[in-house]
Order: structure tokens, then C-alpha cells, then sequence
């Protein structure tokens, strides 16, 4: 797993790229499953989907949740999902919620070993500009980079066993 964060002109993007010991298939299946959200986001982020999402992503869904950001503190957060190409990959974007912006493309390519190499390139701004990048930027792209590997550990158990 790598996963690397940059911040240029106020926005921060977080890569994260993970090999995946499953077929396209399978990954494409996974992953465009709304539900299999909450199986991989950590637990301490008391993440649940508000509304009831079909089995199948599509363009245009919106997804709600509830979502942790700090100890007893919760936000209400709208996804939408606005691209969308057939076992390549598809985009979320907040509609609502905690962050100023968040746009979320998630890649799956295939390897020729027949694993699958997923991408999720994450760009974010945080509300209130300068001053909450002051006050809270480095708490939140440590949360950011904690679902992040928290998911690899996640995936790499489920997949693996």
C-alpha cells in the first residue's frame, strides 16, 4: 500500500493505491455495493448509510450518511455519484457535509497476474479557508489518512482470508 498527500493552493489530495488479490470482477462488484462502505470504514468513525441505496452504483446516486468527526460530534454527509465508466472506475462527490469540497475518484485497473490495482485519488478543502487549515487541517488529513489505512488492513484481511 502507498499512500501519499500533497496540498496545493488550499486543497489537499490524498493517492492511495493497494493491490487487490481479487479479479476486476470481483473488486468492481465490491466496491460499487453502497453497503460495503460501512464494512470498510473504520469503526471509531460511527459511519452509517442514512438512506437506502440499490445494489448497484449509477451515475447521478446520491448516497446519505452519518459520520463522526469528533467524539460525540456527528454530520449529516451527501454523496453523489457523478461518474461513472464500468470497471474503470467512478467518482463520489459531497453535495453536503463536512468539507468545503471533497471529490473522491476511485480506479481499479487490472494486473496481468489477474489481481486488480486499485487507486483512490482524493482531493479536499476544508471550511472557513486559512483559518481552518490552522485550526484543523493536520487533525483532519491525519483522519483522512487513517481511514485510508485503516481500509488496507480492512481489505487485507477480508480479501486475503
Amino acid at each position: 500500500m502507498k499512500i501519499k498527500l500533497t496540498k496545493q493552493s488550499g486543497i489537499y489530495t490524498l493517492t492511495s493505491e493497494q493491490i487487490l488479490p481479487i479479479s476486476l470482477e470481483k473488486a468492481w462488484e465490491f466496491f460499487t455495493l453502497p453497503t460495503n462502505l460501512d464494512k470498510i470504514t473504520p469503526k471509531e468513525m460511527e459511519f452509517r448509510i442514512t438512506n437506502n441505496p440499490p445494489n448497484k452504483t449509477y451515475k447521478g446516486q446520491i448516497i446519505t450518511y452519518k459520520i463522526g468527526i469528533l467524539p460525540m460530534i456527528k454530520s449529516n454527509w451527501i454523496t453523489e455519484i457523478t461518474h461513472l465508466e464500468h470497471q474503470k472506475f467512478f467518482v463520489d462527490e459531497q453535495r453536503f457535509g463536512p468539507y468545503a469540497m471533497w471529490h473522491h475518484e476511485h480506479h481499479f485497473e487490472e494486473l496481468n497476474d489477474g489481481k486488480v490495482l486499485m487507486t483512490d485519488l482524493v482531493n479536499f478543502k476544508l471550511p472557513m479557508g486559512i483559518l481552518g487549515d490552522f485550526f484543523a487541517g493536520k487533525f483532519v488529513t491525519n483522519k483522512v489518512k487513517f481511514i485510508f489505512e485503516s481500509r488496507f488492513e480492512i481489505l487485507e484481511k477480508a480479501l486475503i482470508s
